[in-house]
């Protein structure tokens, strides 16, 4: 498990003044101002944060050392990262997305699927991005029960029950030619 977790990121400018537009990945959105300091993946950090206004897609918020619209808008795609002790416990069927990536997938027979190269939210649920191996292209598993109904962190691992043909083998490949 890593020392810190991505709980969000920096969309820019938000007007003149150095306010920044602000994408939360929380459970609860706005317990992101709660997580400070924040840290870039440069190692910079942020000792505050003032959610200033709500947006579309998150927020607006103040955060220090950011006075300038150009100081903002040079943060733009930026992710945020809190410090693991910081945040919540999960409940056992939850799990940190940074937690998740490395991970072996495995077929309920103990076959190796691949490894969870990240993991993604795009709003109609969580998806597993797998490697597979001898594979330049990536398999995505959606992340349920139903799908990846073992999780185990110790272990590194995850039993997975895909749906038929999400995994081709190579002989399932060369079949369809």
């Amino acid at each position: 498990m890593t020392e810190r977790v991505i709980v969000g990121s920096l969309g820019g400018s938000f007007g003149v003044k150095g306010e920044v537009r602000l994408k939360s990945f929380c459970t609860e959105p706005e317990a992101i101002a709660d997580y400070t300091p924040l840290y870039t993946e440069s190692g910079r950090s942020f000792a505050q944060m003032v959610l200033t206004g709500q947006l579309k897609n998150g927020f607006t918020a103040r955060i220090d050392g950011i006075t300038t619209k150009e100081e903002a808008d040079a943060l733009r795609n930026t992710p945020l990262y809190a410090d693991r002790d910081a945040m919540p416990s999960l409940p056992d069927d939850e799990f940190y997305y940074a937690d998740l990536i490395g991970l072996t997938v495995l077929d309920a027979g103990g076959a190796t699927l691949g490894t969870v190269r990240n993991v993604m939210d795009h709003g109609a649920g969580d998806l597993l991005e797998i490697a597979v191996p001898a594979q330049s292209d990536t398999v995505l598993l959606p992340f349920t029960k139903a799908n990846a109904p073992t999780v185990d962190l110790s272990a590194k691992r995850i039993i997975v029950d895909p749906p038929e043909g999400l995994f081709a083998t190579d002989d399932q490949s060369q079949d369809k030619s």
